[in-house]
């Protein structure tokens, strides 16, 4: 399971994506389509790591919402 930070993006797009696993982000036209792309996202990340042997980064739960 991952913790997935989910936000409409400039051209109206929701992006999906995994704080804990950098450069894993993915979009879609709507939230639901966002996520199910975030599965497919983090399934191919976490693939490619353990394909080239390199460990694989632990979920830590502890994103915090602030307004500023």
């Amino acid at each position: 399971m991952r913790q997935v930070l989910l936000y409409r993006g400039e051209d109206g797009f929701w992006i999906a994506g995994c704080p804990s696993l950098p450069d894993c982000v993915t979009q879609g036209e709507t939230q639901e389509a966002a996520l199910a792309n975030r599965r497919e996202a983090v399934q191919a990340y976490v693939g490619a790591l353990k394909g080239d042997n390199l460990p694989v980064p632990e979920e830590h739960f502890d994103a915090r919402l602030v307004n500023v």
